[in-house]
C-alpha cells in the first residue's frame, strides 16, 4: 500500500514540478524516487499485509512483480530525457503519465477485490491510449491511439461485464470469496461465463492469437518510446494479473480451459513467428515477437500451483532483453522517418557496443545460451513437461527455431551490411546506460537464475 500511495505521489509531483520550474531536475529527482521506491517495496516482500478491507494486499507476488515493474520504470523515464527533448514544456506530462501508469501496474497485481483490479487496469490503459497518440502531428500516431483506444475500451468493457457476472454469481467482489465459492458445488453457470469473459479480456492486453490483431499497428504508430512500453511493461503487468486472476479465483482449472489454453498458447506462438518472418520494419518485427511470447508466457497457466517463480523469471528475461533493444533501437530510428530494417544497417562499425546489446538482446529473446532468455525457456519447458503437456513444449521448441531467422534477419544487418550514413552523431549516454545496464541485468539472472526463481518459488 505504501508503494501504491509513493508512486502516486510522486505522479503528482511531476505534474507540478513545471510549475516550479524545476524540469531540469525532473528526470533525476523522477529516477531517485523510483529508487527509493523500490526499496520501500523490497522492504514489503517479508512482511505481507492487507489494506482497506482487502482491497490491496501485499504479499511476495506482489512484491517481487512490483519490483521488475519499477526497475523497467526506471529505464524508461531516463529515457524520456532525450527523446522528449524536442517538447520539454511537456516533459513533465510524459513523466508523470509513465508514473501514474506505473502505479495502474502495481495496483493489478497487488488487488485483493476485483474493484481495485479494475481500477489499476484503466489506470494503465488510459495512460498507454494518450501515450500511443502523443504525436498530434503524426497520422500514424493518431491511428496508433484511436485503434487502441477503441479496441482497449471494448476489452475492458468486456472484462468488466465478466466481473458483473462474477459479482451476480458469487454477491462478492473479494477473489478470497469468490474463491471459497467457487471450490463449492451448485455455483451458477453466470461464473464461469464471467470468468471467460476476463480472460477474454486479458488476452486482448497480452495481445495472444487470436486478439492480436491491433498489436502490429498500434506498435509501429505509436511513438518507439511507447512501443517500448507496452512491449515491455504493459505486457509484463498483464500476464502477471491474468495469472493473479485465474490463480486466485478457482482452486484448479477445468479442462475446457486447459484446452484453450493450450491451443492458444501454440497459436500465439506460431503465428506470432510466422508473421514477423515477414517484417521489414523493427518495430512490427517486435509486435509479432511479442505476441509469440504471449503464447510462451500462456504455458505458465497449465501449472498454477508452482508456475509463479517461472512466470516472474520469464517475464524479467523478457523485459530486460526488450527493453535493451529498444534503448538501442530508438536510437538509432530518433531521427528517421521509419523504424525498417535498413536503417540498422552497418551498426555494428558505426556503433559496435551497441550493435552488441542490440544483438545479446535479440539472443536472449531467441532462446540462445548464456542469456537469461535460454534458462527461461528452459524452466518454463521443464514444468510444463512435468504437468503433461508435452505437445505445447514441442511447438515451443520449433518456434524458438524459427524465431532465429528474424531475429538474425537483423543481426546479418548490422554486421555485414554497409552503413547507410557515413558519419552518425554521438550517442547520449543515457542510451549506453539503459542498454547496459538492462542487458547486463539479463544475463546475471541468465547465469544465477536462483536470484528470480527462489523469489516465488519454481
Amino acid at each position: 500500500m505504501n508503494t501504491l500511495l509513493a508512486i502516486s505521489g510522486l505522479g503528482v509531483f511531476c505534474l507540478i514540478a513545471e510549475i516550479f520550474n524545476l524540469r531540469k531536475l525532473l528526470i533525476p529527482v523522477a529516477i531517485l524516487g523510483l529508487i527509493a521506491i523500490l526499496g520501500l517495496t523490497i522492504s514489503a516482500y517479508n512482511l505481507p499485509s492487507t489494506h482497506f478491507n482487502n482491497m490491496v494486499i501485499v504479499d511476495r507476488f506482489s512484491v517481487s512483480f512490483s519490483s521488475l515493474f519499477i526497475v523497467l520504470t526506471i529505464f524508461l523515464v531516463a529515457l524520456s530525457g532525450d527523446y522528449y527533448k524536442e517538447h520539454q514544456s511537456k516533459l513533465s506530462d510524459y513523466v508523470a503519465i509513465k508514473i501514474f501508469l506505473l502505479a495502474g501496474a502495481v495496483a493489478m497485481v497487488s488487488f485483493g477485490n476485483l474493484a481495485m483490479f479494475f481500477i489499476g487496469i484503466e489506470i494503465l490503459s488510459i495512460s498507454l491510449y494518450v501515450l500511443a497518440a502523443s504525436k498530434r502531428l503524426d497520422v500514424k500516431s493518431n491511428e496508433a491511439g484511436m485503434k487502441y483506444f477503441l479496441l482497449g475500451s471494448f476489452a475492458s468493457g468486456i472484462i468488466l461485464f465478466g466481473i458483473c457476472l462474477i459479482y451476480g454469481a458469487t454477491g462478492y467482489f473479494d477473489i478470497a470469496e469468490i474463491y471459497a465459492l467457487s471450490e463449492g458445488a451448485g455455483i451458477p453457470i453466470w461464473f464461469p461465463i464471467g470468468l471467460t469473459l476476463i480472460i477474454i479480456g486479458m488476452l486482448f492486453k497480452i495481445a495472444a492469437v487470436p486478439f492480436h490483431f491491433w498489436a502490429p499497428d498500434v506498435y509501429e504508430g505509436a511513438p518507439s518510446l511507447t512501443t517500448a512500453t507496452m512491449s515491455t511493461l504493459a505486457k509484463v503487468v498483464a500476464v502477471a494479473t491474468l495469472y493473479k486472476l485465474i490463480h486466485g479465483m478457482i482452486p484448479t482449472i477445468p479442462y475446457i480451459f486447459e484446452t484453450i489454453i493450450v491451443a492458444l498458447s501454440i497459436l500465439s506462438m506460431t503465428v506470432g513467428n510466422i508473421m514477423a518472418l515477414r517484417q521489414k520494419n523493427v518495430k512490427r518485427m517486435l509486435a509479432f515477437s511479442g505476441i509469440s511470447h504471449a503464447g510462451f508466457m500462456l504455458m505458465a497457466l497449465l501449472s498454477l500451483s508452482t508456475a509463479a517463480g517461472t512466470l516472474l523469471y520469464y517475464t524479467a528475461a523478457y523485459a530486460l532483453a526488450g527493453m535493451a533493444a529498444f534503448a538501442v533501437i530508438i536510437y538509432v530510428t530518433r531521427s528517421k522517418d521509419n523504424e525498417d530494417i535498413v536503417n540498422f544497417n552497418g551498426l555494428g562499425k558505426s556503433n559496435p557496443l551497441l550493435a552488441g546489446i542490440l544483438t545479446a538482446a535479440l539472443l536472449s529473446m531467441a532462446g540462445i545460451p548464456v542469456f537469461s532468455g535460454f534458462f527461461a525457456k528452459l524452466t518454463l519447458f521443464t514444468q510444463t513437461i512435468q504437468s503433461g503437456y508435452l505437445v505445447v513444449v514441442i511447438a515451443g521448441v520449433i518456434n524458438s527455431i524459427i524465431s532465429v531467422g528474424y531475429y538474425f534477419k537483423l543481426i546479418v544487418a548490422m554486421y555485414t551490411k554497409e552503413p547507410t550514413e557515413k558519419q552518425t552523431p554521438p550517442t547520449p549516454f543515457v542510451y549506453y546506460f539503459v542498454a547496459v545496464v538492462a542487458i547486463l541485468l539479463n544475463i546475471i539472472i541468465g547465469i544465477f537464475p536462483n536470484i528470480i526463481l527462489n523469489l516465488l518459488g519454481a
